[in-house]
């Protein structure tokens, strides 16, 4: 291997493989050495240096210079090869985990590749990605050379190859598709503060503004919906809330439970608790499907979030004060006090901070042990209570269940009796008709 061809070989895969021309010359050297240990021994003092300008190798064995074609003479020519295109392997491998890593949370674009079980291979220039089933919207499905958008979650070696996984799932997704479709947020005139997402589903994106004339929502939403409908294509027709941010969680949690109209917020700061008071036709609006909206809005806004009406609110109260003061070194004066910080259950006060009771009720350490020790027990004999309730309910509802359906078969049963009576009625006043006529017929006009 002389100067020459160990110049037109990194220039060769520096174009061709993209990759670093030193990460090359450090894979010659590397084989050049690897070659010298097979005959000198692992421990050898063995260095192979090559000028970057030149192409020239010196090698050395101690204070004594190797001929780097006698080394490779001695090994094999083919082994040799296999050794540098080995290290050559491993650079590219290299080359291509720092690319994607630079790539890593961020939109990249391919090709879909297959469908392999629960997971979808795509295409991205020299590397094939996977897109796991878990980090797929739900009910979408790519098809080969389908192209496909995702982001990039995971860069790995694997062997000699490099892993690269995506996500189409994930909360920041959705942030990176609104960095490329609207301008103001690439050019950070407006902020996404912060995202809450259920994949295939429902997002809420809070965002705020740093100009006082660029309205951040009515930007994110764009002319008649055109931005956020290109971000809403892409993620298979997730429905998109877009709220304004606010640093006053009085202000912020109301924005976050959009579109539900809020009375009031009530803030348990020891417990990181928001209690909002709505109305009663605003109830299951603000908690949403199966709960949806006040997850997110507490997902968005970092408050644990507990919708009530007013008069619900006041039972639970009136019910917590009767149940603390059952406890044994709970009054009624401490007792409103915990209500009031917004405890309002058993649960609560198991995971109250000792020293925050301490304080509150003026009591020591294990005054304050002896009341947690007490709620944890009342805790489960409530939490059966509830289950059994719970149990009840579900047999309530199934019998009733029963009842409609066997309402509604007897009533089936009569509707089908009614018409088949009167097809029956039907069908022999035809029947006498039909013998009228014939009977008609058999008349002798001259009688």
């Amino acid at each position: 291997m002389n100067s020459t061809e160990v110049l037109r070989i990194v220039d060769s895969m520096h174009r061709d493989k993209n990759i670093e021309k030193e990460m090359v010359f450090g894979a010659i050297e590397s084989a050049l050495l690897t070659a010298a240990r097979k005959q000198f021994g692992e421990d050898a003092d063995i260095e192979f240096m090559i000028d970057r300008e030149s192409g020239e190798i010196a090698g050395r064995h101690g204070q004594e210079e190797l001929d780097h074609e006698e080394v490779i003479g001695r090994i094999g020519a083919q082994t040799a090869k296999q050794v540098i295109i080995q290290k050559i392997r491993e650079a590219e491998r290299d080359s291509l985990i720092i690319e994607f890593n630079e790539l890593l949370d961020d939109i990249v674009t391919g090709s879909v590749n297959r469908n392999e079980g629960r997971v979808t291979t795509v295409t991205l220039g020299p590397v094939e990605a996977i897109l796991p089933r878990s980090e797929q919207i739900a009910g979408e499905n790519h098809q080969p050379n389908d192209r496909i958008r995702a982001l990039v979650t995971e860069v790995k070696a694997q062997g000699s190859r490099i892993k690269v996984v995506l996500s189409r799932t994930r909360p920041n997704f959705v942030r990176r598709l609104f960095e490329s479709e609207i301008p103001e947020i690439a050019d950070g005139v407006i902020t996404i503060n912060a995202i809450s997402r259920e994949a295939g589903f429902r997002s809420k994106v809070a965002v705020s503004s740093i100009d006082s004339r660029v309205d951040c929502v009515g930007a994110c939403v764009g002319v008649r919906g055109n931005r956020i409908k290109v971000i809403i294509d892409e993620l298979a027709g997730e429905r998109i809330d877009i709220v304004r941010y606010d640093e006053n969680p009085e202000i912020m949690i109301p924005n976050s439970l959009q579109p539900a109209e809020v009375d009031e917020v009530i803030l348990c700061e020891q417990i990181g608790r928001a209690i909002v008071l709505v109305r009663d036709d605003q109830l299951s609006l603000a908690i949403g499907k199966r709960g949806q909206n006040v997850r997110l809005g507490s997902r968005l806004c970092g408050w644990d979030i507990d919708i009530t009406t007013q008069g619900d609110l006041e039972q639970r109260i009136e019910k917590a004060t009767m149940q603390f003061c059952e406890i044994d070194g709970i009054g009624e004066e401490l007792a409103n006090a915990l209500v009031g910080q917004g405890y309002l259950s058993y649960d609560d006060l198991e995971v109250i901070e000792p020293d925050r009771l301490m304080e509150l009720g003026g009591m020591t350490e294990e005054q304050v042990d002896a009341i947690v020790a007490q709620a944890e027990v009342r805790a489960l004999e409530q939490e059966a209570i509830d289950a059994e309730e719970k149990r009840k309910q579900r047999e309530i509802r199934a019998q009733k269940k029963v009842a409609e359906e066997a309402a509604k078969a007897a009533d089936a049963a009569v509707k089908a009796a009614a018409q088949e009576s009167a097809t029956a009625t039907e069908t022999q006043g035809d029947s006498g008709e039909n013998n009228n006529a014939s009977d008609s017929k058999d008349v002798d006009p001259s009688s």
